[in-house]
């Protein structure tokens, strides 16, 4: 059996210049909407599950799902922090452990409106774990017991009073902004004040989570059915990469979701395009189809050289859509995390699993547009089509 050169419909793509232009326009306006949205869940998602660390124990109330619904006394976490001999130990001897008070507190926007804000309360020992993770970038870190602030980059242009030397008021009490940090997580999107005076302007009385180092080879399933068990102080264990993974889910979803919706209805538009294109393409070119009928081309081949046309345009659909969407790659935006309710600042993030799918969702654009095109030319009889110009 033998096919028609692809030459053939390369040759005819450019001759049709403009609804070929047209159709890939369509294609890539789809694909790049598609991909951005895809981007976007994908930073968000790297924001949380790629930082966590896996050497990190959280410890919550049994049944909560996040920090901001648990909640331990204070005399509870410390009986937990000294009593699991699966927590590692600094060289004072003593566990490299802390306890951490949570809130989302509704702070103003600087364009305008309010938005929750993640606000932590953290000991000396936090510091302890996280090493270099936690980047001072301007001016200096808090002092333990004293009214005082760190703000993270993230916020500091999008919230009010978030500035170095600013003052940010929690409640009634007066905390003085002394540094700005940065991180590779989603605590770069929150304000970290001392433990103890964030539970005194906050009016709580203990720890929404303690946090611990893992001594090496720890089974965390099986100190998580220990604690969970326990009669003294019951507690649910996760490492902290579990955790922040667990922390995306429902975003996630909307997310991907948003982007099978808004990639179904341009679709649609799309398909509908490419269709158009290729039914104007059969119709200036009966002639030609006649000819290729009459010189020994059967009808699969003439099948397989339409779908390749059509093919062809979705893939350059894709290409030009995933240009379009490439300045994208690391852009900062915000929106709220809705296992928290607090707003979280991230980046939109190109991977590789982002292009392949707007690659291969071009290309099932132009299969959808290309098939009945393609599948009219190969019923199309010779003399029929010879008579015709």
């Amino acid at each position: 059996m033998q096919f028609i050169p692809l030459s053939y419909n390369l040759r005819s793509l450019l001759v049709r210049r403009g609804p070929t232009a047209l159709t890939v326009l369509g294609i890539a306006a789809t694909v790049a909407t598609v991909a951005g949205v895809l981007a976007l869940q994908q930073g968000f998602r790297a924001l949380y599950a790629e930082t966590g660390r896996p050497d990190l124990a959280v410890l919550l109330r049994p049944g909560a799902t996040a920090e901001g619904v648990s909640s331990f006394t204070r005399e509870g976490a410390q009986r937990l922090i000294k009593s699991t001999p699966e927590f590692a130990e600094g060289a004072d001897g003593q566990p490299l452990a802390g306890m951490e008070c949570f809130l989302a507190v509704r702070r103003a926007r600087v364009e305008g409106g309010e938005t929750n804000v993640p606000l932590r309360g953290v000991q000396p020992s936090t510091f302890a774990l996280r090493g270099d993770e936690i980047r001072i970038t301007e001016g200096r870190n808090l002092t333990p017991g004293a009214d005082e602030v760190i703000v993270g980059r993230a916020i500091t242009g999008r919230i009010k009073n978030c500035t170095l030397g600013d003052v940010l008021t929690i409640n009634v009490t007066p905390f003085q902004v002394v540094g700005i940090f940065e991180c590779d997580g989603p605590f770069e999107s929150e304000i970290w004040g001392d433990f103890e005076r964030m539970l005194a302007a906050l009016g709580r009385f203990g720890p929404n989570r303690v946090v611990a180092k893992l001594r090496p080879g720890v089974d965390v399933k099986a100190l998580d059915a220990r604690l969970a068990a326990s009669r003294e102080v019951a507690a649910t264990v996760k490492t902290e990469r579990d955790y922040l993974s667990s922390q995306t889910e429902f975003l996630s979803k909307i997310l991907r979701l948003l982007g099978s919706f808004l990639g179904v209805v341009m679709g649609i538009a799309a398909v509908f395009t490419a269709t158009n294109t290729m039914m104007s393409a059969i119709g200036a070119r009966t002639y030609e189809i006649g000819i290729l009928s009459a010189t020994g081309f059967r009808a699969f081949p003439i099948f397989v050289s339409f779908l390749f046309e059509a093919i062809l345009l979705g893939l350059l659909g894709g290409i030009v859509g995933a240009l379009l969407v490439l300045p994208l790659n690391g852009l900062k935006t915000g929106t709220t995390n809705f296992q928290t309710f607090t707003e979280v600042a991230f980046a939109f993030k190109i991977t590789p699993t982002v292009l392949l799918t707007a690659i291969v969702f071009s290309l099932i654009l132009g299969v959808l547009g290309g098939t009945l095109p393609a599948w009219r030319a190969a019923r199309m009889r010779p003399t029929e089509a010879l008579r015709r110009q």
